[in-house]
C-alpha cells in the first residue's frame, strides 16, 4: 500500500529527533522537540488549485523544512507520514 497525493499535496516522512546535542549531552525523549525537517516521499501532480496553476517544486527524495503546525499526520503500515500542501514547505535542504 502507498500514499498517492492529489493536487498540490506532498507526503513527508519526518526525520528522527536528535538524541544528543552537538556538545554530546543525551536528551530525554520527553525533551526532544520534533524536527521540522522531513524527506519527501511522494509529490502530487500540481495543476489548478483555487483557480491558479501550481507547478510542483519539490521532488521525491529531497529533504525539506516545513511549517511547524502544517499538514495532517497519517499512519500507514506502522509508519507515520505527514501530508502537507506545497506552500507549507518553507525550504529545500541542500548539502
Amino acid at each position: 500500500m502507498k500514499l498517492v497525493p492529489l493536487s498540490d499535496r506532498v507526503v513527508l516522512k519526518q526525520l528522527e529527533a536528535e538524541e544528543k546535542t552537538k556538545s554530546g549531552i543525551i536528551l530525554a525523549s520527553g525533551s526532544q522537540e520534533k524536527p521540522q525537517e522531513a524527506e519527501v516521499i511522494a509529490v502530487g501532480p500540481g495543476g489548478m488549485v483555487d483557480g491558479k496553476e501550481v507547478t510542483m517544486q519539490v521532488k521525491k527524495g529531497q529533504k525539506v523544512i516545513y511549517s511547524k503546525y502544517a499538514g495532517t499526520e497519517v499512519k500507514l503500515e506502522d509508519e507515520t507520514y505527514i501530508v502537507v500542501k506545497q506552500n507549507d514547505i518553507l525550504a529545500i535542504v541542500e548539502k
